[in-house]
């Protein structure tokens, strides 16, 4: 049986003109965590905000922080976020050897911080399966990381379920989710929820949250 589902709002689709006022709105109607993109140009083709931006964040809200780093070497800047205030950090297969993995779960251990790994929708399962021992949860993409507002991309669900039958811990899903692909994601095992602009742009942001639930 699949974990309590949580639902995590994707910054990457608030206000930041406004954005504590944003963050306290998804609070109010019942989000879990905040789910935090982190971009830098290289890794994916857009730049998003760095821990500076995360350390008002922590300011603005008690939510968990799940901060996603779609970035080359993370480890380099893992310290860095963990001091702005983050509760979790996700960092891609496809930016770190296994050994990095495994210096970044003791690093993070340590801290007492969540650490999830993630992979993107043209990645194969197998490529994680060393990591999995050293992961507190996992990220499955369901669109190419960069962009808000994409479509989400059906076979992750596939990969969705490949994880779960290994894997008992947190599966999140990131990428085009709303009430129809949130519903096929819990199905094929997620739990955790990621979602910018189904949440950001709806007129009832508790009704939007609830319905992902």
């Amino acid at each position: 049986m699949s974990p309590k589902v949580k639902i995590a709002p994707s910054l990457l689709s608030a206000d930041f003109s406004s954005l504590a006022k944003d963050i306290k709105r998804v609070e109010r109607a019942g989000a879990d965590m905040l789910h935090v993109d982190i971009m830098d140009g290289h890794f994916v083709p857009n730049i998003t905000i760095g821990p500076v931006v995360v350390k008002y964040m922590r300011k603005a809200t008690s939510l968990p922080l799940d901060v996603h780093l779609m970035i080359e070497d993370p480890e380099q800047y893992i310290n860095a976020f963990v001091q702005a205030g983050s509760d979790m950090i996700t960092v891609h297969i496809e930016t770190a050897s296994i050994k990095e993995i495994e210096a970044m779960h003791r690093n993070l251990k340590s801290k007492g911080i969540k650490f999830g790994v993630s992979l993107n929708p043209a990645t194969p399962i197998s490529k994680i399966k060393p990591a999995l021992k050293f992961v507190d949860f996992v990220l499955v993409m369901s669109v190419n990381p960069g962009f808000g507002g994409q479509a989400f991309i059906k076979s992750a669900l596939t990969k969705i379920k490949q994880l779960r039958a290994i894997f008992e811990k947190d599966i999140a899903v990131d990428g085009g989710i709303n009430a129809a692909t949130g519903k096929l994601a819990r199905e094929a095992g997620a739990n955790i929820l990621a979602a910018g602009s189904y949440i950001f742009g709806a007129k009832n942001t508790k009704q939007a949250i609830e319905s992902l639930r």
